[in-house]
C-alpha cells in the first residue's frame, strides 16, 4: 500500500499519542508554532541554504536536509530542493544531491551554484568520502529544458579540489565552496571556507574550464584568531546604484562584500572592502572586521550559514540565511521538525559605503490582509498600548518612533562595548529614560509570556549632542518552558535620532520574530516558543517603559499562509 506523506505523517503521530511518547498537548503546541510564511519543510531537520538561483523564470532554493529525523545527521545529509515562481509559495521536489558516491557517501554538504555562459547552472557542492575527508564536487542538471532543473549528474572526474598534504590544507576543515566568478583574464574563481590553526581562510582556486582548478598562492583573504571559516561568500554591490549586481560584477563603481560563517562561535559577520582584480585579494576598509562587538553581522539573533544569489530577473541580490531553534532536542523530537529560513532579503549598500541594508523582499506583501492604521499616538510614560484588528500570531508591524525631547537619555558609559550584554542588563523590564520602548510580541494574556523588541537612546558622555541607540530583542520571558534558549540579542544601530525617526519593522509567524530597526541596518532573529498562547489567545502591544512621551505612527496587517512543500 502506498501512503500519501499526510497519511503517513498523521499515522506516526498516532501511534506517539498511543504509546505515550508525545501527549496530545505537545502535539497542539507544535502544530500552533509551525510557522506560516516562513520557509521550512514538512518535517525533520534542516539548516543551511544552499545554490539559490533563478532558472528559466523559476526560483531555486536548495537546502542541508536530514531526511532521517530532527537532528542534524550529517552523514545522511542531503541537498533537498523546492521551486518557486515569487520567492513566497514554494512546490517541493526530490532531492537533488544525495550520497551515492565514495566521494560523498559520508554527506553531501553546503555549496553554491555558479550560472555559466549560455545559462547553463552548475553545483559545487563539499562532499565528504569515506574516509571522513572533505572535498569538492560539481554536478550538471540531466535536462536543460526542464524549468525545474529536477535531476543533477555528479560528473565522473569528481572530486575536482581535494585536500591533500602537499596543499597543506586540513580535509576535516574544507568546505563550502563559494559562487564562482570570471576574472578580467577570462579564468574562473571560487574560494573554500578553510582554516589554519586558529586562522580562517578563504582558499582561492581558478580554472579555465570550470573542470580543472589551481589553488592560488595566497587565500583570497584571512584573519587570525577566527578559527573555522564556513559558509563563505564573496559579492558586489553598487556604490551608486539600488541595485543588485552580477558576482563578476567589478569597476570603479563598486565595493566588495565578503562574509563569513564562524565556526567557533555560530556567528556570521561580514566586511565591505576592495576587491584587487591584478592581486586576487579582498581588502577590507578600515574598521571593518569580523570579531564581535565591532564586527557588523546580517543578523544579531538567530541566524547562520547564509547565501546570497543574483536575482538577474529583478537585478537584485538576494539574502537567505538559516534560523535554527531554541527548543531543546526533546523539543525538536516533539514538533517533529528543526530549523527554517528566513524570509529572504534584498540586499544593498547604505549610502554611508560602510555597512549593507536589508529588507524582505517586496513579494512578501502579498500575504497582507487585515490592516490596521496606526493613528498617531502619544505613549507617555509607562503606557501600554494593545494592538486589535489582526491576527497577533502571524502579522507584520511597521512603526515609527518620534521623540521631541532627548534631554532625558541616559549617559552611555563608554564600557558598554558589548550591546548584547547591555540589552541582559538593560531588559524590557528596566525602566530608563528614553526606552525602554518598542514592540511586545507573541503576548500571553497578564504579559507572563512576551517577547519584547525594543529601543534605548542614549547621549554620549562627551558630547550632548550625539546619541547612541541600542536595539533590543528579549526574549527572557518569552516562554515558561525553562528548556527553551531564552537568551537576550542587541545590537547598536547607525541612525541620528535627533534628524531621523527611528523605524521598527517586526514580521511575526508563530515561533519567529524577525525585527528590522533603522530601516534595515540592523536586524535581529528570535526563535520563541510561548507556552500560554497556544490556545489561541496571543496577543501584541506597543509600549514605552521610559520617563519620556514617545508619538508613534504605523500599520499592522494580518499575514495570510503562504503554500508551502
Amino acid at each position: 500500500m502506498i501512503f500519501s506523506s499526510s497519511l503517513w505523517h498523521f499515522c506516526i503521530l498516532s501511534l506517539l499519542l498511543s504509546y505515550g511518547v508525545l501527549q496530545t498537548s505537545e502535539l497542539t503546541s507544535a502544530h500552533h508554532y509551525r510557522t506560516g510564511y516562513h520557509f521550512q519543510p514538512r518535517r525533520n531537520w534542516m539548516n543551511d541554504p544552499n545554490g539559490p538561483l533563478i532558472y528559466k523564470g523559476i526560483y531555486h532554493l536548495f537546502y542541508q536536509y536530514n531526511p532521517r529525523g530532527t537532528g542534524a545527521g550529517y552523514r545522511h545529509i542531503v541537498w533537498a530542493h523546492s521551486t518557486s515562481t515569487d520567492l513566497i509559495n514554494w512546490i517541493p521536489h526530490n532531492d537533488a544531491i544525495y550520497p551515492s558516491e565514495t566521494f560523498d557517501i559520508n554527506g553531501c554538504w553546503s555549496g553554491s551554484v555558479t550560472i555559466l555562459p549560455g545559462g547553463k547552472p552548475a553545483i559545487f557542492y563539499t562532499g565528504v568520502n569515506s574516509q571522513n575527508e572533505q572535498a569538492q564536487n560539481l554536478a550538471f542538471p540531466r535536462n536543460l529544458s526542464d524549468p525545474f532543473l529536477k535531476e543533477w549528474v555528479k560528473i565522473p572526474q569528481n572530486p575536482l579540489i581535494s585536500a591533500t598534504p602537499a596543499n597543506h590544507i586540513n580535509a576535516s576543515s574544507f568546505r563550502d565552496p563559494s559562487t564562482a566568478w570570471l576574472g578580467p583574464d577570462h579564468r574562473w574563481r571560487l574560494i573554500v571556507g578553510s582554516r589554519k590553526g586558529k586562522t580562517g581562510l578563504a582558499i582561492l582556486y581558478r580554472s579555465r574550464d570550470f573542470l580543472k582548478w589551481t589553488k592560488a598562492k595566497h587565500p583570497l583573504h584571512s584573519t587570525k584568531e577566527n578559527g573555522m571559516w564556513e559558509c563563505p561568500d564573496f559579492f558586489p554591490v553598487s556604490k551608486t546604484k539600488l541595485l543588485g549586481l552580477d558576482t563578476s560584477a567589478t569597476g570603479p563603481n563598486v565595493k566588495h562584500v565578503f562574509k563569513v560563517s564562524l565556526d567557533n562561535t555560530k556567528k556570521e559577520y561580514y566586511t565591505t572592502g576592495t576587491y584587487n582584480v591584478e592581486k586576487d585579494i579582498y581588502i577590507p576598509d578600515k574598521g571593518s572586521v569580523e570579531s564581535d562587538n565591532s564586527g557588523l553581522r546580517y543578523d544579531y539573533g538567530k541566524f547562520y550559514a547564509s547565501k546570497t544569489f543574483f536575482d538577474s530577473a529583478k537585478n537584485r541580490r538576494i539574502l537567505w540565511g538559516w534560523i535554527n531553534e531554541s527548543s531543546s532536542v526533546k523539543g525538536d523530537i516533539n514538533k517533529g521538525w528543526s530549523g527554517l529560513q528566513a524570509v529572504p532579503r534584498t540586499v544593498l549598500l547604505d549610502k554611508s559605503g560602510k555597512e549593507l541594508v536589508q529588507w524582505p523582499i517586496v513579494e512578501l506583501e502579498k500575504l497582507r490582509t487585515k490592516h490596521v492604521k496606526l493613528p498617531n499616538i502619544v505613549l507617555k510614560e509607562g503606557s501600554l498600548h494593545r494592538v486589535l484588528g489582526v491576527t497577533p500570531a502571524q502579522a507584520v508591524v511597521e512603526i515609527t518612533f518620534e521623540i521631541s525631547d532627548l534631554k532625558k537619555a541616559e549617559v552611555f558609559d563608554p564600557s558598554w562595548t558589548d550591546p548584547q550584554t547591555l540589552c541582559s542588563k538593560k531588559g524590557a523590564s528596566v525602566k530608563g529614560g528614553l526606552g525602554p520602548f518598542g514592540l511586545l510580541v507573541l503576548a500571553s494574556k497578564g504579559l507572563k509570556e512576551n517577547t519584547a523588541v525594543f529601543y534605548r537612546i542614549f547621549k554620549s558622555q562627551n558630547n550632548k549632542y550625539k546619541y547612541v541607540v541600542l536595539m533590543c530583542s528579549d526574549q527572557s520571558r518569552s516562554s515558561l518552558n525553562q528548556d527553551n534558549d531564552m537568551i537576550t540579542y542587541g545590537t547598536f544601530v547607525n541612525v541620528d535620532p535627533v534628524h531621523e525617526k527611528l523605524s521598527l519593522r517586526s514580521l511575526i509567524d508563530h515561533s519567529i520574530v524577525e525585527s528590522f530597526g533603522g530601516l534595515g541596518k540592523a536586524c535581529i532573529t528570535a526563535r520563541v516558543y510561548p507556552k500560554l498562547t497556544v490556545d489561541g489567545d496571543t496577543r501584541l502591544y506597543i509600549f514605552n517603559y521610559g520617563n519620556e512621551s514617545v508619538e508613534i505612527t504605523g500599520d499592522v496587517w494580518s499575514m495570510k499562509t503562504a503554500k508551502m512543500n
